[in-house]
């Protein structure tokens, strides 16, 4: 496919004809038109799929439960492109590296499992049996269970997730490295530590009933579109919608309801924010604790006065601890700090703080734009101190919501794969499969890498993902993955993971969340859980394009026995029936009671959440204020040093995640292309450069390696002077892999020092 490139402003309101036009486009792109109509009438409903996008709720009132991006992920997935034997025997996977990630997912979708043959350079069909068998030959070959790295995508279904960890934890090893490390794991960390839980409180009905609304770090015009419309109707019946980003989006300033024929047949919008902040990136912290500095004058001066206090004394003293020091370090936060760090002035923190003091109920929800930081953790748990001050917890329209990313990367967590998995779980396990699960900390994301690097891990299995293209410090993952003995990637697609290659390495066809899923007992359904605790039955529909795709769940069954056997474990028996897993799941994990019983239940069932009936799970009983200083220098690594200029990477329009959809950025303007630069045009003025030059990154670090791409095109747009934004995976070679989250280990991939310059070269960006 050809593209004009072009940047040009975008005039509309997100939603409307543009998204309307997008989703025809790509249903009727991918040469399925009818079979993909069909699924998008079945996304979300009860005895339907769930939506293999984002893990937003479903609000079961709408008459279609999709948006724009589901649309494109449920066309991408139920393509009838076929990347079959004979496409990997016409390209070495050389040439395919050169191609963009964008023209290898667009070849349609893996059929046959595949196997690399170092000596042709390409792929070749392997059976299925024979492929298990290799998988098992390297596992007993390897020294130690230790040297297996079992990572898993947000994608991955509860049943899938929870053999996949169980698979792993009576091998012996507590590696599960997953996508949640490099995203949203600040969210569960500082949550556990502040409420003894580490997920949201509200459910999806609360947002029906706050009066305000503040909206952190996050872009849900592109990367959960579904919210727009709980912000839209919260917005319609008075609610204020405040956002804090460092971005101008288009989809937290208006949005026009495909589902509603007015807004799309008249000019008619509906406004969505109230008020728009734009915080330096990893200002955040700073910025709430400005409001609570705010907030804490004018209650001293109303007790002062002998009148009532702002804040919710009773629920402080009843439910929380640690108020003494977090208010001292309020007290010792001066505004100077707080504006510079923040970027936003006094006058404007104040406004904020107003209409926060003004709303009875309210919702404090954010994104990756929070949790990417080195201070992410502290970020967390300053948003939650805010809550906790005005007793925000535990009543209808008010709470916490961290809005997660991939459908299911919350229940993964939930079914065990975490590498720190808590004592309850693995006691459980323990009783009930009378084995004795390693109990010491695995590896992460970035931990996993570095093993690979120092060529300590023998056998990386994928179950979904595409961490080549995810993963921080592009050339060192590579790098890392080379070193391995054996790669498996248990894919829908081609991507890049698949050419960055183990000395060994196989491709293993999966099913789609929008395929039947017929096994021996007859066809099955999976659960995946949302953002808000709900967890939902998913059935594909779709006849599966070959025989020789695999579901996920078949897939990890199958290695399992290869490996283990059917002792004590009858793995392919599990295979067979779904709703024995599900019987296991129920005896192991809390709030699965009668699962199978109550996956019918339509919109399916709420897990609890302890922290939202103020039952906190901490060490003192009670909510934790957090009492952590602002940072002083968000960049300590690069020493003396202040960078000129802080980068954040993001998805376009046109994006999941990896997954390039297309070439364009809608909302942002951006047409047929990927590889721009946005900055403000006052720093484009100080650089004497212009718009449409092309300019080298190159990340300021102090480990002595060179992390630098070019050929990028600079765009003048609405953000603070001093931040740059552009897209990932383009942009993952400036992250570097020792830069991330204190007490997460999530690259820092929102806050990268970095300076620019002119060049005169295109972009020749590619792993190699």
């Amino acid at each position: 496919m050809k593209f004009k490139p072009s940047i040009k402003p975008y005039r509309g309101a997100a939603g409307g004809w543009g998204s309307l036009e997008a989703t025809t486009r790509y249903v009727f792109d991918s040469k399925q038109a009818l079979k993909n109509l069909r699924n998008l009438m079945r996304v979300n409903k009860a005895r339907g799929f769930d939506c293999p996008g984002c893990a937003w709720g479903d609000d079961n009132h709408s008459t279609f439960s999709f948006c724009e991006n589901g649309a494109k992920a449920v066309s991408w997935e139920a393509t009838r492109n076929a990347v079959e034997p004979a496409f990997f025997a016409a390209h070495t996977v050389s040439t395919l590296r050169e191609q963009s990630d964008y023209f290898l997912e667009y070849q349609g979708r893996l059929t046959h499992p595949m196997r690399y043959d170092a000596k042709t350079d390409r792929y070749q069909p392997i059976t299925w049996p024979d492929a298990l068998r290799l998988i098992a030959s390297h596992i007993q070959a390897m020294d130690n269970p230790n040297q297996i790295e079992l990572y898993t995508s947000g994608r991955a279904s509860n049943e899938a997730s929870y053999l996949y960890q169980l698979f792993g934890r009576m091998l012996g090893t507590s590696n599960f490295p997953d996508c949640s490390n490099m995203c949203h794991e600040a969210s569960g960390v500082g949550l556990k530590q502040s409420i003894g839980v580490g997920k949201g409180t509200i459910r999806m009905d609360d947002f029906e009933k706050a009066d305000a609304i503040f909206v952190f770090g996050q872009n849900p015009g592109t990367n959960h579109p579904r919210m727009l419309h709980s912000l839209k109707h919260a917005a319609s019946r008075g609610a204020r919608i405040v956002s804090f980003n460092t971005l101008r989006e288009r989809g937290l300033e208006r949005f026009a309801d495909p589902q509603n024929p007015i807004q799309m047949l008249t000019p008619k919008s509906s406004p969505i924010s109230s008020a728009y902040f734009q915080p330096n990136l990893g200002g955040d912290m700073a910025a709430v604790r400005g409001m609570v500095k705010a907030l804490l004058e004018t209650h001293r001066q109303r007790l002062a006065a002998n009148q009532p206090g702002l804040f919710d004394q009773p629920f402080i003293d009843r439910h929380c601890v640690g108020i003494e020091d977090y208010l001292a370090q309020v007290d010792a936060t001066t505004w100077q700090q707080i504006t510079t760090q923040s970027g936003l002035s006094e006058s404007q923190l104040r406004h904020a703080a107003a209409i926060y003091q003004g709303a009875e109920r309210v919702i404090c929800t954010w994104a990756m734009g929070v949790t990417q930081h080195k201070h992410s953790v502290p970020t967390v748990r300053e948003i939650t101190n805010l809550q906790l001050l005005f007793g925000q917890l535990g009543k209808p329209g008010a709470g916490l919501c961290p809005v997660r990313g991939h459908s299911n990367v919350q229940g993964n967590r939930t079914m065990g794969i975490d590498e720190k998995a808590p004592k309850a779980l693995l006691d459980s396990l323990e009783q009930h499969f009378g084995f004795s699960p390693r109990r010491e900390i695995g590896h992460n994301t970035v931990e996993a890498i570095e093993a690979m690097l120092r060529g300590e891990v023998k056998v990386l299995i994928a179950l979904g993902g595409n961490l080549a293209a995810a993963a921080p410090d592009t050339e060192r993952t590579a790098q890392a993955l080379r070193r391995c003995d054996l790669t498996v990637h248990i894919s829908t697609k081609l991507n890049r993971s698949h050419l960055i290659t183990g000395k060994d390495a196989l491709i293993l066809p999966t099913l789609g969340r929008t395929e039947l899923d017929m096994q021996a007992s007859g066809p099955q359904y999976i659960t995946v859980e949302d953002s808000f605790s709900m967890v939902h039955a998913s059935e594909g529909i779709g006849k599966p394009l070959a025989d020789t795709q695999r579901s996920e769940t078949a897939i990890v069954c199958g290695i399992a026995d290869a490996v283990l056997g059917n002792q004590p474990l009858d793995w392919l028996e599990l295979a067979d029936d779904y709703s024995l897993i599900r019987q296991h799941i129920q005896a192991t994990i809390p709030g699965f009671d009668d699962f199978n019983l109550r996956c019918e239940q339509p919109g399916g069932f709420y897990l609890g959440n302890a922290a939202a009936e103020l039952r906190f799970a901490t060490q003192s009983g009670k909510a934790q204020f957090s009492a952590a200083p602002l940072p002083e220098t968000l960049f300590p690594q690069i020493g003396a040093e202040k960078a000129p200029f802080v980068l954040q990477t993001l998805r376009s329009h046109d994006q999941y995640n990896t997954t390039i959809y297309g070439l364009d950025d809608r909302y942002r303007g951006v047409y047929g292309q990927r590889e721009v630069l946005f900055i403000h045009p006052e720093d484009l003025a100080d650089l004497g450069l212009q718009d449409g030059e092309l300019v080298e990154i190159e990340t300021l670090w102090n480990d002595g390696v060179t992390r630098k791409v070019s050929g990028f095109k600079l765009v003048s747009y609405d953000i603070p002077r001093g931040n740059l934004a552009a897209y990932y995976p383009e942009t993952n070679p400036l992250v570097p892999l020792a830069s991330f989250g204190d007490g997460t280990g999530t690259p820092t991939s929102k806050s990268v020092p970095v300076a620019i310059r002119r060049c005169a070269q295109p972009s020749t960006l590619r792993i190699v």
